[in-house]
């Protein structure tokens, strides 16, 4: 029979055990690449939801995290990390490309994140994105319906265990493939209506010629996703010897395949077993007019042992580190968005969609004509908007019934730190 003195030992054992196994989320206060302590509050961890294990990073706001809205930030892909808009589109880091010579990469404040305003969640979603993964085998198949209920379990999961963020203002936020839920950034929405869309786009950016453009819109008439006639499928296949080495996602930018997010599995897994003795060609050469390259350092830092034990991702559970998983259990079931941001509009809810005006991914041409659709009441027709006495795009206003739908473009680019969060509110919604 044990003694009372091993009975309690074996009591608090026990104890520890239980609350060790029930902590979920940590501060992290040091990243491996940045120097010195982080000047803002991180915080990473876990939320159950079913048998899946969702991974986030919460960034506190830097201004007033009691009264700040609270922003869960989601990306595209489907299958990119967290890490994707924590480091190249809103988040408080970024890396520091131009100082780069192999190792481990070194990381950059940057002092215009929307976490200025906002506290964010980044979400590694779907499972298998990121550091998310499945404890059975089963939970690791996805589909848009399931990825999007997930998410509402994710949120409301996660408020639970932060109750002093359960009366700040809520935003949904993401962009490109997870707008098939909703999106506020180059959503993606139907993929025919954005494919018959990036012909005109073309012929309005000069990338084809007017001649080109007239014949593809005779001979296919409008349709330019399903060519039923050798006419149209001759004029598209001019069209697409003209564009196919253009960037989509930014027309002006370069088309640096070799490091795209679309990787071809064989060129990624190359790439990813000799990560940590990768140069860029054009780090090597001084030449850094390829900004796609940034998105090597983050496949190269994510598998860093040291850099996982500072985000507190528990080992094991995930083999291998990648911005933007394309290998996902996933299948898409939503082929068509827009009724459900149609059913949205007698909601009363505040609505923000913006996109790039060089995109041909997702073009602002589709965009504006599921707008459009909605039928709804324009309460302010186009106009400029301004950051710092500069246009910074165009927006509209739209309502129904205490319902509002704001819509902006972005001047040029498709990087969302062009601008802050709270020019974007102040400048939009006010």
């Amino acid at each position: 029979m044990a003694s009372r003195a091993t009975t309690a030992c074996l009591h608090l054992l026990l104890l520890l055990l239980i609350s060790g196994n029930a902590v979920s989320h940590w501060i992290v206060k040091t990243l491996p690449g940045y120097p010195g302590d982080l000047p803002f509050t991180l915080e990473t961890g876990y939320i159950t939801v079913g048998n899946v294990e969702f991974f986030y990073y919460f960034v506190e706001s830097e201004g007033n995290p009691a009264a700040d809205p609270l922003l869960l930030y989601y990306n595209g892909g489907p299958g990119c990390s967290g890490l994707n808009g924590f480091f190249y589109q809103i988040g408080p880091l970024k890396f520091d490309i131009r100082g780069y010579a192999g190792g481990l990469p070194s990381l950059m404040y940057e002092p215009n994140a929307w976490s200025k305003t906002a506290s964010i969640i980044f979400l590694d979603g779907p499972v298998g994105a990121g550091f998310s993964y499945a404890t059975t085998q089963e939970a690791w198949n996805s589909t848009d319906t399931l990825w999007a209920a997930q998410t509402d379990e994710f949120l409301r999961n996660w408020l639970g265990e932060h109750p002093d963020f359960r009366d700040n203002p809520v935003f949904l936020g993401s962009d490109s493939y997870a707008g098939i839920g909703y999106s506020i950034g180059c959503p993606h929405t139907n993929t025919v209506l954005e494919t018959n869309t990036r012909i005109p786009f073309a012929h309005r950016m000069a990338l084809i010629t007017d001649a080109m453009y007239e014949a593809a819109k005779t001979s296919c008439q409008g349709n330019y996703a399903y060519p039923t006639n050798a006419d149209c499928t001759e004029a598209l296949a001019a069209i697409t010897e003209c564009t196919q080495l253009v960037s989509e996602a930014m027309i002006l930018e370069p088309n640096c395949a070799l490091v795209s997010p679309n990787l071809k599995e064989e060129r990624a897994r190359s790439l990813r077993e000799n990560s940590h003795n990768f140069i860029p060609p054009s780090l090597r050469t001084g030449d850094f007019w390829c900004k796609k390259f940034d998105y090597v350092l983050s496949v190269i830092w994510g598998n860093y042992r040291s850099v996982q034990d500072a985000l507190h991702v528990r080992p094991g559970t995930v083999k291998e580190f990648f911005r933007c998983n394309l290998t996902l259990e996933y299948t898409p079931d939503v082929n068509d968005a827009v009724p459900y941001h149609r059913n949205l509009t007698d909601s009363g809810l505040q609505i923000l969609v913006f996109s790039g005006d060089h995109d041909m991914a997702i073009t602002h041409i589709g965009t504006e004509d599921w707008i459009y659709s909605l039928d709804l009441t324009v309460d302010s027709d186009w106009r400029p908007w301004f950051v710092d006495g500069q246009v910074a795009g165009y927006t509209m206003k739209f309502t129904n019934n205490g319902y509002r739908l704001t819509y902006a473009t972005l001047k040029a680019r498709r990087n969302f730190l062009n601008f802050q969060w709270i020019d974007l509110i102040n400048e939009l919604f006010y």
